[in-house]
């Protein structure tokens, strides 16, 4: 009969290094049995469950210097010996670090949910385990929540897939003067500017670098062409927008603490004017429609000097929206 190789004894610093790592490591999984754990150390099962025992009478002692319940690990009995299984049901000192609230980790949870739906988050898996430790390590349970779907985020899900194949996307877009074409682009970059997002991509039709809204891609499709261009073959530029001759010069005035939100829309070389508390400079837009959006999304920080129809496009546009309210139902 072939004899078993008993495991060598852990010497005391040995014995440390593998209960700093041993515990973490049943915290992360919460449930876990002895023959996984000892696989995954490379150990003999039975040195496992003497740490594991060792464990359940560890702590750290309390304000009055003695160890109370709670003061220690503890572990689910019937469990670890009936069916050698794991199960840490009170744990200390690791506890003790700052936690994120139940609202807050919420927060972050719904973030990652919207950012996982990308495509330059390809490794979802990672983004499920993180939002999977968020709900285990918050203080309380987050509440349970949905990021809700929009017609983005199936355009979005489109170019993933052009991305993970490999190949063209093709879809009708609305231009910024109201005409709408065909456009067949590789894929570059997405990118969100308040609460709109944008893909830039080599647009096959311009031969150039071009910015597209989302929410203005309608009926989008992945190709069966292979792309031409990646992102580490295109030189993009900085600023999210390209200025083009057809492009409308506005002058703004801004509050100084705010210029810099605008920075995407001031030309290079465009002239800055010092006044009390703002500064005057020029924005360049593809419309009008895009300048009542850029103000909206700046009430009482920007104003627009001139030309004069620009004045009057905006403030007819908020008149009418102010109108709204006025006629709604009280």
């Amino acid at each position: 009969m072939a004899r078993v190789k008993k495991a060598k004894p852990m010497q005391a610093q040995e014995k440390l290094t593998f209960l700093l790592s041993l515990v973490p490591f049943l915290i992360e999984r919460e449930r876990v049995s002895v023959t996984e754990v000892a696989d995954h150390f490379r150990v003999d099962p039975e040195q496992i469950r003497e740490a594991v025992r060792l464990i359940a009478v560890s702590g750290v002692p309390g304000e009055t210097n003695t160890y109370q319940y709670e003061d220690l690990f503890d572990i689910a009995w019937d469990d670890f010996e009936e069916n050698d299984q794991i199960v840490l049901t009170n744990q200390v000192a690791i506890d003790d670090s700052p936690r994120f609230s139940a609202r807050e980790a919420s927060a972050l949870i719904a973030g990652l949910q919207y950012l996982s739906s990308l495509p330059e988050n390809a490794d979802r898996d990672a983004v499920a385990s993180l939002m999977t430790k968020l709900s285990r390590g918050a203080s309380a349970s987050p509440s349970p929540l949905a990021v809700e779907r929009t017609e983005s985020d199936e355009t979005l899900a489109l170019i993933r897939q052009s991305v993970a194949a490999g190949v063209q996307l093709e879809f009708d877009y609305l231009g910024a003067r109201g005409e709408r074409e065909r456009r067949r682009v590789d894929p570059l970059r997405v990118e969100s500017m308040d609460a709109d997002w944008y893909l830039r991509g080599w647009d096959h039709l311009r031969s150039a670098v071009r910015t597209f809204r989302l929410d203005r891609i309608s009926h989008p499709s992945v190709s069966t062409e292979p792309i031409s261009h990646r992102a580490s073959d295109v030189a993009l530029p900085d600023t999210l927008f390209e200025s083009s001759a057809d492009d409308l010069v506005v002058t703004v005035d801004v509050l100084n603490s705010a210029a810099a939100l605008l920075a995407d829309y001031i030309p290079d070389g465009a002239a800055r004017e010092q006044l009390e508390g703002r500064v005057r400079t020029t924005v360049r837009v593809s419309h009008y429609h895009g300048l009542k959006r850029l103000m909206a999304s700046m009430p009482g920080v920007a104003t627009v000097v001139e030309p004069a129809e620009a004045r009057r496009v905006v403030a007819e546009w908020a008149a009418a929206g102010a109108a709204r309210y006025d006629e709604a139902p009280r």
